[in-house]
């Protein structure tokens, strides 16, 4: 069987998917399949992705349908074992899915979750001397109990199962937050692996990134809090605390990120309706502080992983 179903969609990212394709072809494992979904492009995407041939599976789709629906189609369509994401404008370092077939074949989660090498311009230069030897990780029995940062999108990989159990899997009401959005939906008894080092993913800072752009992120938000309390996500009564301290944290980040940027109001109507939500993140971050974040773990890469 495939071990991994690499997932690229794009939209009208001409000056980015070369990258991001390159990098899914030059991983070293041949139990990977690459499925790219065009999401309707009219700037010449299309036609650089058809120079791939039979390299990669291509669907393009006729109508744009958002990076959700994209995703999910080629959810649909993926025959590995785990589903690894990657947005178009973004990038995998050489040793991915090395990497992860290490943690899969060491702890066998159902959801990794990697850290991002974040840039703008140029990718960076890696060279092989930069292999690493070791993975930092931390494991957590149940994703909530996480006590460290997120990630982005392209820097995830979720056993195909466990997303398939996802009603709706990606859900465009919460875009460009849908990535948490999927992780309220999925997390519960879910055993997650959180890569400290080494960097996985590059993750391209440009003008158009959406998770800059506060008119779209803010409703976003204010569609996680109407899931929280119409019982959307996973885990009932038990598991409330730990989903609302996770919202309410990028609650009070991004209404933060308002006030600075001079949005006031919408600020402020975000943590009126999200008060409860906050005061759980604060609780929990407290917590943390005091009892200090779970610790890390180490697993050696082997020769025959880095040679293969």
């Amino acid at each position: 069987m495939t071990r991994f179903s690499i997932i690229i969609t794009s939209y009208n990212q001409r000056e980015f998917i070369k990258d991001a394709v390159d990098s899914a072809l030059v991983q070293r494992t041949a139990e990977k399949e690459i499925i790219v979904v065009d999401d309707a492009s009219t700037d010449g995407t299309q036609e650089i992705l058809r120079q791939y041939g039979d390299a990669i599976r291509l669907v393009c789709l006729e109508t744009n349908q958002g990076a959700c629906a994209a995703r999910n189609c080629a959810a649909a369509l993926a025959a590995g074992e785990h589903l690894v994401f990657l947005d178009g404008d973004d990038a995998f370092l050489p040793w991915a899915l090395d990497v992860y077939e290490r943690i899969v074949q060491a702890k066998k989660p159902k959801m990794i979750l990697a850290s991002v090498w974040p840039f703008k311009g140029a990718l960076p230069v890696v060279l092989a001397a930069d292999a690493p030897h070791e993975i930092r990780i931390v494991e957590y029995e149940d994703f909530l109990q996480r006590d460290r940062h997120l990630g982005e999108p392209s820097a995830k990989v979720i056993d195909r199962q466990s997303f398939q159990a996802v009603r709706g899997g990606w859900s465009p009401d919460t875009w460009p937050m849908e990535h948490t959005d999927l992780l309220l939906r999925l997390c519960v008894s879910v055993r997650a692996i959180l890569i400290l080092e080494p960097r996985t993913t590059f993750y391209r800072r440009h003008p158009g990134n959406n998770s800059a752009n506060l008119a779209r992120c803010l409703p976003a938000l204010h569609k996680w809090i109407d899931n929280e309390r119409s019982g959307e996500y996973a885990g009932g009564k038990a598991s409330r605390f730990e989903r609302q301290a996770l919202i309410g944290g990028r609650i009070f980040w991004n209404a933060r990120r308002a006030f600075k940027a001079g949005l006031v109001w919408d600020a402020a109507k975000l943590l009126v309706r999200g008060w409860p939500m906050v005061l759980a993140g604060v609780i929990r971050k407290s917590r943390v502080s005091l009892t200090g974040p779970q610790p890390c773990e180490t697993i050696e890469m082997r020769k025959e992983d880095l040679s293969r």
